[in-house]
């Protein structure tokens, strides 16, 4: 079961280290941002998409991309609504070339306008699934955290209602869930309302980090007080097989945590 389990790779460190230290400890999927040194965009030529591509196949190793959640992709104002485009297809063209199997899409941000936002969001989302279902890259689609009740911006979607909006309106095989446990905590109904009102068949990756059910922080698990035994029994319950990501902690908390993980499966 050790095989079904993933993580985000350091920013800090280029994408080949960590895919050979994936391959080491069992690790197979990695997602990795391709926005600052070593692993900006630009530093994508031809020659290191080659080698990327080569370790990928050599060592068994999965690879997706997942752009900054800092890009508000339900921004509409002119010239930012472009570059936000930009910055996306960008990213997803990055993601075709290096043959990674998916794409993390986030809905973005409002201000108190989110009708007018997710609607927005909405519409590049299906810009975004239309170029997806051209290749074999699959959009993952995250559901966001809930931002404290007076804060200046508020993410969409961060609840089950919002993000029903997203999975009625785009409905393809290009178009799956990433569930994240740690946001689903935050909200009223829970990672349990997710999983009860969208099931476990879309579900692309669970990503996995805990918090305390107050506000967004990357704690290690059982730092928290995330029911892990609960989560792993409610996803077993339902016939889950696919793969987990680990956002948290250095590479001894990833191998550790993956171990105890391991075991609930």
């Amino acid at each position: 079961m050790t095989h079904r389990f993933g993580f985000d790779a350091p920013r800090h460190q280029p994408l080949e280290d960590s895919i050979l230290w994936a391959a080491q400890n069992n690790l197979p999927y990695i997602d990795f941002q391709a926005d600052l040194p070593p692993n900006d965009i630009a530093s994508f030529d031809n020659a290191r998409i080659r080698k990327v591509r080569d370790l990928c196949e050599k060592h068994g190793v999965e690879i997706g991309i997942h752009p900054s959640s800092a890009i508000n992709n339900a921004e509409y104002v002119p010239i930012m609504a472009e570059a936000v485009d930009e910055y996306l297809f960008a990213n997803f063209d990055l993601a075709v070339r290096l043959g990674c199997g998916w794409l993390i899409g986030h809905g973005g941000y409002h201000f108190g306008d989110v009708q007018r936002r997710q609607a927005v969001s909405l519409e590049r989302m299906k810009r975004l699934v239309d170029r997806a279902e051209k290749t074999d890259v699959v959009i993952f689609f995250e559901n966001h955290n809930k931002e404290p009740e007076h804060a200046e911006i508020h993410y969409i979607p961060h609840n089950v209602e919002e993000t029903r909006e997203f999975f009625d309106a785009i409905q393809s095989p290009h178009f799956r869930w990433a569930f994240n446990v740690a946001h689903g905590h935050l909200v009223p109904e829970g990672w349990q309302g997710f999983l009860d009102t969208f099931g476990v068949d879309n579900i692309g990756q669970v990503r996995l980090n805990d918090n305390t059910g107050e506000y967004e922080i990357h704690l290690i698990p059982g730092e928290g007080n995330i029911d892990f035994e609960g989560l792993f029994a409610r996803l077993r319950e339902l016939g889950y097989d696919g793969w987990f990501s680990l956002g948290f902690g250095n590479d001894a908390d990833k191998i550790r945590v993956r171990d105890w993980f391991t075991s609930l499966l």
